[in-house]
């Protein structure tokens, strides 16, 4: 018996810290190498913490919701056979078996990835055959947190999901499109079962996401509390942090993009054709930011222990709202992207913060954050700074409005209202006008179908 030690993870590039939003083991429970233990999160993104051992958990060194370094002890594990060399477990059959564990692990990540999977021998395949075995012989299953809060909150009993992840683990997508009223009946073939599940879902009304779930309840007398999850956590942390740290300070500007509206009008079915993606406003911001970004270099900063860091590279923070968080993903050397590669890219890190695919390096590394506010109808709104940056630019619907022309009359107009929060620390009033000026200016330039690519 040996008694080893499992630490907090690296989580990615320049994450020095994070915490356990769950703990999914406890002391006593047996666990195999891979298993899932515990649920980290760590910039807005929760990643699950697997066992570096087969063995009995000892002890659980530290408390969810606690802040500990890269590299901490987090738990103990008692192992068997530890320290012999693969010969001394049967002519090297333990190291084969280490061997096709990891190819198993290795599946699972490239299946998150959506790449082909590693080739598997007809040997592995039957040792995974009998971990189901196991698992029908009354091994208590293991759930991820995020599998669990969503059966709590539709009430859905886990016994009847039948899971389609690695060794039959339920996974999140499994709940999500889990229906009690689809489950096929006894004596149906495959063919009219799923008729039926059609028939039956198509009779049900939608449910809620979890949210306005909780905001229907909230209309009804007895008042109730909803425990935050770790991604909810670690959006008020950063918040907290950038409010406490940074002096903020405001500025708003006005600017006509009528030119960025026709040409948008003009091209959008074609475009849409040719990339594969719909062409929407937002990329044209993008682009007019970062152009911006590399004339006013002092909005590309931030602040460290009483030195201004000027950063080489521009990397581009976007909002994403989903219906429970908000994240915060990067588009990484942004300047090298034209307007349709832009709209690319924004649509990729979309469609993988919808689906919770985001990883920790999608979210890292941002220089300056760009939030498209106006989506939603916002005209007007203060941004929070997301921490360590200096700016965050809000841009706010597109409105038509009567303004007045050079020759003292008046014309209708497409206006955005563009609004910027800066750390008044690094960066004064002169120097934001002056970028957003240049924004302005960027925006006006958009005229032509070759100014898409």
């Amino acid at each position: 018996m040996s008694i080893e030690t499992i630490k907090m993870p690296h989580l990615g590039e320049s994450v020095t810290e994070a915490s356990l939003s769950l703990w999914i083991v406890k002391a006593g429970d047996q666990i195999n190498k891979y298993d899932p233990i515990a649920e980290a999160v760590s910039d807005k993104v929760t990643t699950e913490i697997p066992s570096n051992y087969t063995g009995v958990v000892k002890d659980l060194l530290i408390d969810t919701d606690m802040d500990v370094a890269i590299g901490t002890p987090i738990m103990t594990i008692e192992t068997a056979d530890a320290g012999k060399s693969p010969s001394e477990n049967g002519n090297g059959k333990a190291a084969k078996m280490q061997t096709e564990e990891f190819i198993d692990h290795l599946n699972e990540e490239i299946d998150k990835a959506g790449s082909q999977p590693i080739e598997r021998t007809t040997e592995s395949v039957n040792r995974e055959s009998a971990l189901h075995s196991d698992k029908e012989k009354g091994h208590s299953p293991r759930y991820s947190p995020a599998v669990m809060r969503i059966s709590q909150e539709r009430g859905i009993d886990l016994s009847e999901v039948e899971g389609t992840g690695k060794h039959g683990r339920i996974t999140r997508k499994d709940v999500l499109q889990f229906n009690p009223a689809a489950k096929p009946e006894a004596g149906m073939n495959t063919k009219v079962a799923d008729t039926v599940a059609k028939r039956k879902q198509n009779d049900q009304p939608d449910r809620m996401p979890a949210e306005q779930e909780h905001a229907h309840k909230g209309f009804q007398a007895t008042e109730y509390s909803v425990p935050a999850d770790g991604i909810r956590k670690a959006i008020a942390k950063k918040m907290v942090q950038s409010t406490t740290e940074i002096p903020h300070a405001w500025m708003m500007v006005e600017a006509d993009v009528s030119n960025i509206v026709a040409l948008r009008e003009k091209t959008k079915d074609q475009f849409r054709e040719q990339e594969g993606v719909s062409l929407s406003y937002f990329p044209f911001f993008v682009k007019a930011v970062v152009q911006a970004l590399k004339k006013h270099p002092v909005i590309n900063t931030s602040w460290k222990e009483g030195s201004i860091i000027y950063h080489g590279e521009i990397n581009l923070s976007i909002a994403v709202a989903t219906d429970e968080h908000l994240f915060v993903p990067v588009i990484k050397k942004a300047d090298g992207y034209s307007i349709s590669g832009l709209s690319r890219e924004i649509s990729r890190l979309a469609e993988l913060a919808r689906r919770g695919k985001l990883t920790s390096a999608d979210m890292q590394g941002g220089t300056m954050t760009l939030n498209n506010t106006g989506s939603f109808g916002s005209i007007q709104s203060m941004g929070i700074i997301n921490h360590p940056q200096a700016a965050i630019l809000q841009v706010e619907s597109i409105s038509k409005r009567f303004v007045p022309t050079a020759d003292g009359g008046f014309k209708a107009a497409d206006m955005v209202n563009l609004c910027l929060s800066i750390d008044h620390r690094i960066i004064d009033g002169l120097q934001a006008g002056r970028f957003l000026q240049t924004v302005k200016d960027n925006l006006n330039r958009y005229s032509s179908e070759e100014d898409l690519y």
